[in-house]
């Protein structure tokens, strides 16, 4: 049975050579703080409209506050994701899985 070498792992060109990661990094950190507004103002829509449909005058404030609940949740994983992609970013590995890959023990 003859032997097979393994494939080689091809080096594509990454984000952080060819200037891409600061524009990605900063789309996600325009996100971040575009996502509470936007949610605030759809719940006070959606409380507003509530209020005419149902005839209340306390929904478009439990539209708010709900609507700020939700972007104040969203925010904070975006945020969370997006410190916790920068970290591993920086890493440089082999893909072992090893934590002394350098050395040659």
């Amino acid at each position: 049975m003859p032997f097979h070498r393994p494939i080689p792992g091809q080096k594509t060109t990454s984000i952080a050579r060819n200037g891409l990661a600061a524009y990605v990094q900063a789309e996600k950190l325009v996100q971040i703080a575009i996502v509470l507004p936007c949610a605030v103002v759809i719940g006070w829509l959606a409380g507003a409209w509530a209020d005419k449909h149902f005839h209340q005058s306390w929904l478009t404030l439990a539209g708010i506050v709900l609507g700020s609940i939700a972007g104040l949740t969203s925010a904070v994983q975006m945020a969370l994701a997006a410190g916790a992609g920068a970290k591993t970013e920086g890493k440089d590995g082999d893909g072992s899985g090893r934590a002394d890959s350098g050395s040659g023990s």
